[in-house]
Parts: C-alpha cells; sequence; structure tokens
C-alpha cells in the first residue's frame, strides 16, 4: 500500500435534479458558489495537497465539465471517463479503475461537496489503520440525522453499523457519512464490471463483515449543494466565515454585504443581508437586493427589488421577485417567467 496519495477521483456523473431549474443549463459540479464553480474549489483543494493527478466520472452535461478542466490553469493533470449510463457511486469508481495502479491509496470526492475539511490527516488516520477503506463522519445536531446516512462505531473509530436516514428516535449515532472516501487499490475487487453498484448498499455492508471499515472525523466545514435550500446556506456560511476559499474581496455596505465579478455596482444600488452577482449583470437604477444569489449576464430593470431569489445566467428580471428560483435564459415581469428568444 502507498504510504501517500497522489491520485484523486470526483465523482460528478450526477443529474441534480433537485437542483432544478439551475441544473437544466449548468452540470452540478459547476453550479457556482460566490461566482466560483464547486469543482473548482475541490480541485484547488487537491492542489494543495499535492495531489495533481485528478481522475471525474461524467455523464449528465459531460461536454461542459470536461471543457472546463481539459486544459485548467489550477495545476491538475485532469482525466475523465464519459458514463452511458449511470452506474452507481461504486460503479462510477470502478469505471476508473484503469487510472490506478495496483498499491495505490486514493481519494475520493463527491463533485457537489464544500468543504474545509483536513484531508491530510484523514489520510494519515486511514494508513495508520491498515483498512482498505475509510469514511470521512460528521456531527451533526441530533435532529437532523433523518436527512442523512448515520455511522456508529467502536471506541477504535471502526465502523459497527450503517443507519440509512433513521428517525431521530430510532437513530444510534449523530455522525453521518460524508461521501469523503479514502481507498486502497483493494476496494475494486468490491465491485463488479458494468453494474450498477453502490457503496452504501452494496460495498460498505460486505467490507463491514470481511475487513472492517475505519473513519476519520471532520471537525472543519462541511456540506453539499444538492438541494436548494443547502446551496442558499453555503453561500451564506461563506459571508459568515465558516467556510474558506479563493473568491472575490467581499464588499460591506451600510446594510448588507456582497461579493461581486466584474459587474459594476451602481451608487445607488441598496444591499441587505449577504448576496452574490456574477459577471457582466447589467444592474438599473435604486435596484435593491437582499439574501440573493445572481449569476452572470443577468439584466435588472430600474427601481425593482429582489428578495430571497436565486437567478441564472442570461436572466432578464423587469419587475419585484421574491423567494424565486429562475433558471438560465428566462425573463420574468409580474411573476410570469418567458424564455427568451
Amino acid at each position: 500500500m502507498s504510504k501517500s496519495v497522489k491520485k484523486a477521483m470526483i465523482m460528478a456523473a450526477g443529474v441534480g435534479s433537485r437542483l432544478e431549474p439551475l441544473t437544466l443549463s449548468v452540470p452540478k459540479p459547476l453550479i457556482t458558489v460566490a461566482n466560483r464553480p464547486v469543482m473548482d474549489i475541490l480541485l484547488e483543494k487537491l492542489h494543495a495537497l499535492n495531489i495533481n493527478d485528478v481522475i471525474c466520472n461524467t455523464y449528465y452535461m459531460a461536454d461542459e465539465i470536461i471543457k472546463r478542466y481539459k486544459n485548467n490553469n489550477i495545476g491538475i493533470n485532469f482525466n475523465y471517463v464519459k458514463e452511458q449510463t449511470l452506474s452507481g457511486t461504486a460503479g462510477g469508481v470502478k469505471k476508473c479503475q484503469h487510472f490506478f495502479e495496483k498499491g495505490d491509496t486514493f481519494l475520493v470526492l463527491s463533485g457537489d461537496g464544500l468543504t474545509n475539511a483536513d484531508l491530510k490527516k484523514g489520510i494519515e488516520s486511514h494508513i495508520k489503520s491498515g483498512a482498505i477503506a475509510s469514511i470521512g463522519i460528521k456531527k451533526i445536531p441530533h435532529e437532523y440525522v433523518s436527512h442523512f446516512g448515520v455511522v456508529v462505531t467502536n471506541s477504535d473509530g471502526f465502523i459497527k453499523e450503517f443507519q440509512e436516514k433513521p428517525s431521530v428516535e430510532d437513530a444510534k449515532s449523530n455522525y453521518i457519512n460524508t461521501g469523503i472516501y479514502i481507498f486502497n487499490y483493494e476496494i475494486f475487487d468490491y465491485i463488479p464490471e458494468n453494474t450498477f453498484f453502490d457503496f452504501a448498499k452494496n460495498v460498505f455492508p460486505k467490507l463491514l463483515v470481511e475487513c472492517g471499515i475505519n473513519t476519520f472525523e471532520i471537525t472543519d466545514y462541511w456540506t453539499d449543494i444538492g438541494t436548494m435550500e443547502q446551496y442558499k446556506q453555503s453561500t451564506k456560511d461563506l459571508f459568515d466565515g465558516l467556510c474558506d476559499f479563493k473568491h472575490s474581496e467581499i464588499v460591506k455596505t451600510q446594510s448588507g454585504k456582497y461579493i461581486a465579478g466584474n459587474t459594476e455596482i451602481p451608487d445607488d444600488m441598496e444591499f441587505k443581508g449577504v448576496s452574490t452577482i456574477g459577471d457582466n449583470c447589467k444592474i438599473g437604477k435604486n435596484v435593491k437586493i437582499t439574501d440573493s444569489i445572481i449569476w452572470n449576464n443577468v439584466t435588472l430593470a430600474d427601481n425593482i427589488t429582489v428578495k430571497d431569489c436565486v437567478i441564472a445566467s442570461n436572466c432578464k428580471i423587469n419587475s419585484d421577485i421574491c423567494g424565486k428560483v429562475i433558471g438560465a435564459n428566462q425573463t420574468f415581469f409580474n411573476d410570469k417567467i418567458k424564455i427568451n428568444a
């Protein structure tokens, strides 16, 4: 077994249906937080660990992901597999087996994960444990356990039991599986070829019986942007200083804060709460924005209020809008949405 980790895989095949209509125009790993695609942030974190050889399984809008990273300036040697049909979390990793060599230890991350996890510490824990697989686990408030896969461990940090989205009353732990994995090459022995196969349902139960699964605790920030609620929350978390990655400066106003791309922000614009604005937006006079995420090339008409919204690229907002998620290339006026010609 390798004593260091030089390669990683990012799982990026998912459709991201819970983020529609945003994912109708952009694959989930390219959804932006503070104008940065989540996958950019992941690759930068891998590069900082000297993990520069990365493979990605793709399926939904695969060409968008490949085009962005095939020639990147992050310092990553980017490789990819295009899946013709979805093959599950473990099946997707199996498709990338050719990228790894016998004896390798490697990292697997989810393409929608946003974290400041100490992955180096996780790798050290994995190597010390002697296990084939290690899972990053996170302690959460007990009342939220029904939304996650719960992990029950023994005093050595090895898993005793999994509970998939248990009720609060039945949960034996409030530690959850974050989808951050460290594997030895032997993991491929547990995944058949050309079969839909899942880690949680198919691989981990067998590993649990045969050789055990190590865990390492993530005490730093972790979330995924898999739902609209989590996506909005991750932006608030950034402004609150809970997560950390490179982004444009946070500008403070009398009543709010914002991050903007190259968009010109008019002097009479009013911000409340926390908002992000992408590149090349056109903003009218006396616009008020509260707790909203606005992507690139969005036009906001004069004298309107945008509150608690997510607005994808190339949209035109011609009247007040509150609590809406608008997909790309739409025009919004008086609660009606039409597709831009």
